[in-house]
């Protein structure tokens, strides 16, 4: 059996076992180990003068970064040498399904679709319970949030995180296997807890520069791929209008496919004449980012498949 079609069936493993068994358990994670390393520098770094915060902000991204692609590097050659010889299906199968849970920690879309969809039902019950459960989604105060605001940061959430949790790292193991998936993790989970201004201005500086720059295809991939090319003029002025270099792509997607306006007070406002979010759009947006991700997979399989002669069997 010609060895690589390795890559593109085991991103179909990954997504597979995703969406039926969800995340492992917090010990066997990966992403819970990169968090830990990263956590246990957060009451230390903020407190340091700009230069150093930087430096070793830096230097402590740098050498998560490298064990994690060591490790990924690691388990990847044991794959590559369990296939020897290449003729057998036997360890051609068995590395497949390796290669497939390896990869699959590295990307959470049931996880994320079930934490946003909780949002909605949350708020069933009460606004305080939809503010408390979007509390576990997103780092602002969500107090004093409106039912309708409260959606609207869950679709946002859902919409970003499409391309952080899944297209990203599936893109990046389509480009350099299970070492460019880790990198990309890593640099995203660094991200997500130092990225911030304020005390961590300095010391988070080159994790959230570079989970910009790791994610700057991929996040532009979502969002088209999450609208018709119609939409795409539309698509390319939403995506300037937030902070974020990326971010704007699949929000703004999102934005425009729900016909409904997305935003930050104060920060920026995606696709404003449309109406505010309403009960059912969480849903709605679930199944808009599940039409994407799946044109994103077969998309990603295919380049995976041809960057390693596959197209020329």
């Amino acid at each position: 059996m010609n060895t690589v079609w390795l890559f593109p069936a085991a991103m179909a493993l990954a997504l597979l076992v995703d969406h039926l068994l969800g995340e492992p358990p917090l010990w066997a994670h990966p992403v819970v180990a990169m968090g830990r390393y990263l956590g246990a520098f957060k009451r230390w770094l903020p407190g340091l003068a700009a230069a150093p915060a930087f430096t070793w902000g830096g230097l402590l991204w740098l050498l998560g970064a490298s064990v994690s692609v060591l490790l990924a590097l690691l388990a990847e050659q044991w794959l590559w040498q369990g296939l020897r010889p290449w003729q057998s299906p036997l360890r051609w199968g068995m590395a497949f399904v390796f290669m497939g849970l390896l990869l699959k920690p590295l990307l959470a879309w049931r996880m994320l679709r079930e934490e946003v969809m909780a949002v909605e039902h949350a708020l069933q019950t009460s606004l305080e319970a939809g503010r408390e459960q979007l509390s576990r989604l997103v780092s602002r105060d969500t107090r004093p949030l409106s039912a309708a605001q409260v959606r609207e940061a869950g679709i946002e959430t859902l919409a970003e995180n499409l391309n952080d949790s899944v297209v990203a790292p599936l893109f990046w193991f389509a480009i350099a296997g299970l070492p460019g998936a880790a990198l990309y993790r890593f640099a995203n989970t660094a991200d997500a807890m130092w990225g911030y201004r304020g005390p961590w201005e300095w010391a988070g500086k080159c994790a959230a520069r570079l989970d910009d720059l790791l994610s700057w295809i991929p996040a532009r991939l979502t969002g088209l791929l999450m609208t018709p090319p119609a939409q795409w003029p539309a698509l390319w002025r939403q995506s300037g209008l937030t902070p974020s270099p990326n971010g704007g792509w699949p929000m703004g997607a999102m934005a425009l496919r729900l016909e409904r306006r997305l935003g930050k007070p104060g920060v920026y406002l995606l696709n404003a004449p449309g109406a505010e979010p309403a009960a059912g759009d969480i849903a709605r947006a679930v199944t808009v980012a599940w039409q994407g991700l799946a044109l994103a997979a077969l998309l990603l399989m295919g380049l995976a498949l041809g960057l390693r002669g596959g197209l020329a069997w």
